[in-house]
């Protein structure tokens, strides 16, 4: 049996992730469109209307395809990012970069302070990311092992994410973030053209006893009932200080973009950049329940 027998005949059987697994191993033989028709049916359980998309995880895969602009590259970049954002909304916005370097092997470690975070420039997610709390108990070789993993892989190839293609690959040490109880938060906020839907925040990311949860919220941080990817908290994460700041700047960066999301941090009373993000989890990733992927895909409008 061939590769693209076996392929469509675990399709057939829909046997979830081992099927995606399989089609991503075999991606090469695919065009993109095939490609995320396939990996859409595996990790969500329903095949893609490419003519009238509805879900918001079927739309993300249609803009994955058909809305495609040089400047998305440069805004996925989590070096040139910095820059362009800057140039909207202003520097003190920015996490300070303490260096940037081609390969982990020139990191110049005796010039870095004794807490950063060092993170690939062309990935996704924390497959890329390397924190640092301290020093002299930092395992260097560790870290370069990691980066070096994260510096071949390639979000294009796994989930078709145009953006990333063709975005340089580096690595980039960032001043050390938290706040005064050693924790930080982030804030994602859902925009579409231009206009915050709604956002989720991520705690216990610092917290190894314990998983990372997420907990969504509408425009007016009331509380929605559904889980993705992660449980909701035990309790409530209490709303940003600068809430209503985070949605204001939000909007100045995504003016003209059918979909994205745009990540902070609040510290001490200050908002700090994180990243835009125009897959949320690839558009792969379940709602429970199903109803929201319907109500999420009600926000975007498709460019014509």
């Amino acid at each position: 049996m061939s590769k693209l027998s076996t392929a469509i005949k675990l399709l057939k059987e829909n046997r979830g992730e081992f099927c995606a697994s399989v089609i991503q191993n075999l991606g090469f033989l695919f065009p993109d469109k095939l490609y995320l028709t396939l990996l859409l049916r595996c990790k969500m359980g329903y095949w893609i209307d490419w003519k009238h998309p509805k879900t918001f995880s079927e739309k993300l895969q249609w803009l994955k395809l058909f809305n495609r602009k040089p400047e998305y590259t440069t805004m996925v970049d989590k070096y040139a990012v910095k820059e362009y954002v800057a140039k909207i909304i202003g520097e003190e916005y920015i996490i300070p970069t303490l260096g940037v370097w081609d390969t982990p092997e020139e990191i110049n470690w005796d010039e870095l302070p004794n807490q950063f975070v060092l993170k690939t420039t062309h990935g996704g997610g924390g497959g890329g990311v390397v924190i640092c709390k301290d020093k002299a108990n930092f395992d260097k070789k560790a870290a370069v092992e990691k980066l070096s993993r994260s510096l071949k892989s390639c979000i294009y190839q796994s989930y078709r994410e145009w953006p990333y293609k063709n975005v340089k690959r580096r690595i980039i040490a960032e001043q050390y973030m938290e706040d005064a109880e050693g924790k930080l938060n982030d804030y994602k906020f859902f925009c579409f053209d231009g206009k915050v839907e709604a956002m989720f925040v991520a705690t216990e990311r610092q917290n190894e006893a314990e998983d990372t949860k997420f907990d969504f919220f509408d425009k007016q941080y009331n509380h929605l009932p559904f889980c993705q990817g992660h449980q909701n908290a035990n309790e409530i994460p209490l709303k940003p200080k600068r809430f209503e700041k985070m949605i204001q700047l939000s909007e100045l960066l995504t003016i003209s973009i059918p979909q994205i999301r745009v990540d902070w941090y609040e510290i001490e009373n200050r908002i700090y950049f994180g990243e835009l993000t125009f897959f949320h989890y690839g558009g792969l990733v379940p709602f429970e329940p199903q109803e929201w992927d319907y109500k999420f895909g009600e926000f975007i409008s498709l460019p014509k």
